[in-house]
């Protein structure tokens, strides 16, 4: 099971390093390795959170997530995103862009490509960290019958009974994010601001074609298709499927800007950032999401969908506290993990309950009066 769904992660890894050796030496093979550890150390969030949207799509759009979705990840976050923020950023063409990123020198100097994008953090960090920050409130303010960390989830579940109090907190979080930008403080406030509309957006998508929280369709809605997988679980196609998909592809693209921006503490080489993030950290992150889409883990440990969330809300915060004071990318990477640890802990006790509950209730005397 390991091999096979990991095994294109592994070849692509092998070979991601051997271009890379092949490409600048030895250095440049530490180099593409320290940033695909990086990339999946700050990506076990994700992981989690695609796999739960993952689950509700048919196979083909599974596939449509593991190929189109990996070229997006690959060349449209790790390769085109970054051009086209220096390009935007220093009012360059394309191929001047281009040109410029393949400049070595220095990412702190003025006017080189790695400093430029430095210069975009404010704005990227802004629509990134807005768009998570109401992922997760909107999962944490939601009522839940299953609570993780109860002293916070329980009066926070009832602090969502308000009307729209996710919308409320993220603009308030939005206000303070660009009351202390200093003289960002107009682009910081513009690009939160397409953060929420955009996750807003698609989320709206979703529910004009009938996909609600739980992954559920409309069946009378004749432009969706339903499938039921092999666990009985209804797999949607069609147009809601298209909807998880965007859903999904827009959620990818949030996770990672904090690790392209990281990027560039390590290295200002787009070919050594390429290999790295995309080929070794992007494919072992969608192989992750298969195995846990797989072997049905988020069911079995059902505290991972709250340790996601909570981890997302934290590199929510990380990202907009990064506005006006770098965070080390080791911090952001290890919150992440620690969330994660933490619920998978917590959820192997809480089976371990569970079963101690239900031997103890089968050893009971029957009743003789039945």
């Amino acid at each position: 099971m390991f091999f096979k769904t990991f095994g294109w992660s592994l070849a692509v890894t092998i070979i991601a390093l051997a271009v890379a050796f092949l490409y600048g030496g030895p250095q440049a093979l530490i180099l593409c390795l320290i940033l695909g550890i990086l990339e999946i150390s700050l990506s076990f969030d994700n992981a989690v959170v695609n796999a739960r949207i993952l689950e509700r799509m048919n196979p083909f759009w599974q596939k449509m997530f593991l190929s189109v979705g990996v070229i997006i990840a690959v060349f449209g976050m790790r390769i085109l995103f970054p051009l086209l923020i220096v390009g935007v950023t220093a009012q360059l063409n394309p191929v001047e862009a281009v040109s410029l990123a393949m400049e070595k020198g220095d990412p702190h100097t003025p006017g080189s490509y790695g400093y430029l994008l430095h210069e975009a953090h404010p704005q990227i960090a802004a629509f990134g960290g807005m768009f998570l920050l109401m992922l997760f409130l909107d999962f944490i303010l939601a009522h839940r019958e299953i609570k993780w960390i109860k002293f916070l989830e329980i009066p926070l579940a009832k602090l969502g009974k308000l009307d729209s109090a996710s919308l409320i907190l993220g603009m308030v979080a939005l206000a303070v994010a660009g009351g202390v930008a200093g003289d960002k403080q107009g682009i910081v406030l513009l690009a939160g601001l397409l953060g929420m509309i955009t996750y807003f957006l698609v989320n709206g998508l979703g529910n004009l074609f009938d996909v609600d929280a739980d992954g559920d369709v409309d069946a009378d809605d004749a432009d969706i298709v339903v499938h039921s997988g092999p666990t009985g679980a209804a797999k949607v196609a069609g147009k809601a499927a298209l909807m998880l998909f965007l859903y999904l592809e827009v959620i990818d693209a949030s996770f990672s800007f904090d690790g392209v921006i990281g990027a560039f503490a390590i290295t200002s080489d787009p070919i050594i950032i390429a290999l790295g993030l995309g080929f070794i950290g992007a494919m072992f992150v969608r192989s992750l999401t298969v195995f846990l889409v797989r072997q049905g883990t988020l069911d079995e440990y059902e505290y991972l969908d709250h340790g996601a969330h909570w981890a997302i809300g934290a590199l929510a915060v990380i990202l907009l506290v990064t506005i006006v004071v770098p965070i080390n990318e080791i911090v952001t990477g290890l919150i992440g993990v620690v969330f994660i640890g933490a619920a998978f802990a917590g959820s192997v006790r809480r089976n371990k309950r569970a079963a101690a509950g239900e031997q103890n209730e089968s050893l009971q005397p029957a009743d003789l009066n039945s």
